[in-house]
């Protein structure tokens, strides 16, 4: 059984002496020392958050350029690497106060939960009906959707675009001339008029009856996909080449969307990196064994996360738990938990909690597309009020938004925060730097425990809480693994 103690958070932490270290011990008998406080350094958290940088060039976001591809497969001894970027990298933030950025994101996240629970308590696939897709979606030029994006080459010859990226969607999309109806994307619209390598998909294809909500008209296979935050798409099924890095894909199931609506703006369409078999990952197959992984670049940083494709890329060092399906919602990748951690000293929070169900009720959901991470709301209190008890001595503030634990640190410097960490089956321990969890929602100085309830059973780690650190996905062998690289 493998042991996780995350190094990144002991080289962002001040030096620890020996005498400091906490021992947990986990429910399968592991004993694992960790840092039970961090210093958080107020002012870096604040400026990270709140100082849009400039927009990356297209020399640094992997322009595509088909003479420079290499014309080979992927294979399970390649690895295929694309930089992944958060949306503020790109100047696709379209407020400058981040108190209205703020807000903004925490509304679509909102949205993506509650449609995230309607898919998995039983309301299906598709979150909105065809009749109402016009109703009561929030304008991508108001808000804008998807926080982390990769670049890749749609067609031949290779026309570059950016994709947000998605772990709990199943298709790959991008919008297509003719376009009825559009929202602004940074990249010319895609014409697959000009493209040597597109090819509809028929009715009768086996390609098209393994899409949700599919349909037919004049002998041409028809698909429409709703998210969670009210976006959709709808259009036309089609093979095509895709470009992924110096790489090329051929044969790949895309949606070319004639009809697009919602909180995609700057993105060309949405890259599915789901569990089932029409997402990217599923697609590729045995050409990358299966296997993929990411790493999130932390928000306000200069740096480029990374999205690998292929077996060479499972790193070694990484402690690795087991990969749940849950048969009704095969798109999601989950992982089992047994409790949650503050300052060194585990909650007295029950493992059922965090079990999946054998009717598929509950669990842990993986998913880049959730901001905040959803708990329970039991476990969630017994979490939070821990937290408030060990950091009783900071300033209170307001509640702001969803979040209900904040601070005025205005006038400080760095503060002592305890740590907080993820219990996962099986033994290792996932501990999470402070910026992770106590992120700043204004430029005064007012700092949230980013965690919330969920009004369900279903539990949800989001793109906040896995920032920074290397997550990988074996499918074929069943785990998901924490570490050890960080970005």
């Amino acid at each position: 059984m493998f042991i996780l103690l995350l190094p990144f958070l002991l080289l962002l932490s001040p030096p620890q002496p020996a005498s400091s270290f906490t021992v947990t011990t986990t429910s399968a008998g592991h004993a694992i020392p960790f840092p039970p406080f961090e210093h958080l350094n107020v002012k870096d958290s604040i400026a990270a958050a709140t100082h849009l940088r400039p927009p990356a060039s297209a020399a640094t976001t992997q322009h595509i350029d088909d003479n420079e591809v290499t014309k080979k497969p992927i294979t399970n001894n390649s690895t295929v690497k694309l930089h992944l970027l958060h949306r503020d990298r790109l100047g696709f933030s379209w407020h400058n106060d981040h108190g209205r950025r703020f807000e903004a994101r925490m509304k679509r996240d909102a949205r993506r939960v509650a449609g995230l629970i309607r898919r998995l308590s039983g309301g299906g696939a598709a979150s909105y009906e065809v009749a109402d897709f016009g109703a009561e979606v929030v304008s991508g030029m108001d808000q804008g959707s998807g926080e982390y994006f990769v670049r890749i080459g749609v067609g031949s010859p290779a026309r570059s675009q950016y994709m947000v990226i998605d772990s709990g969607s199943d298709i790959v999309w991008v919008q297509c001339q003719p376009c009825s109806q559009c929202y602004h994307q940074s990249d010319p619209v895609f014409d697959p008029a000009h493209s040597a390598s597109f090819s509809g998909v028929s009715c009768s294809s086996s390609v098209c009856e393994r899409v949700e909500n599919s349909g037919c008209h004049a002998g041409r296979c028809k698909y429409e996909v709703s998210y969670g935050d009210g976006s959709y798409t709808k259009g036309t099924l089609a093979m095509e080449t895709l470009t992924i890095g110096h790489t090329v894909v051929q044969n790949v199931a895309i949606g070319c969307g004639h009809m697009n609506r919602g909180m995609f703006i700057g993105a060309a369409g949405l890259l599915g990196l789901g569990g089932g078999s029409m997402s990217l990952v599923g697609q590729l197959g045995g050409q990358a064994g299966e296997a993929f992984s990411y790493c999130l670049v932390s928000r306000g940083t200069g740096s480029f996360g990374s999205l690998e494709f292929g077996r060479s890329v499972l790193p070694v060092g990484a402690a690795w738990v087991p990969l749940l399906r849950n048969p009704r919602a095969p798109s999601f990748y989950y992982i089992g938990l047994s409790g949650l951690g503050v300052g060194g000293t585990r909650v007295p929070i029950s493992e059922d909690t965090f079990r999946l169900t054998e009717y598929g009720e509950g669990g842990v959901v993986m998913d880049t597309g959730t901001a905040v991470t959803r708990l329970p709301t039991t476990a969630y209190v017994a979490f939070r009020n821990t937290f408030m008890a060990e950091t009783a001595n900071l300033p209170r503030a307001p509640a702001v938004s969803i979040f209900d634990t904040c601070y005025d640190l205005n006038g400080f410097v760095t503060v002592r925060v305890p740590t907080v960490s993820f219990f996962l089956s099986g033994g290792p321990i996932l501990t999470l730097p402070a910026r992770n969890f106590l992120i700043p929602v204004d430029e005064r100085g007012t700092f949230c425990f980013a965690f919330a309830p969920s009004p369900s059973g279903l539990s949800i780690i989001g793109n906040i809480q896995q920032e920074g650190i290397q997550i990988s996905f074996d499918g074929s062998s069943g785990y998901v693994g924490f570490g050890p690289n960080v970005c």
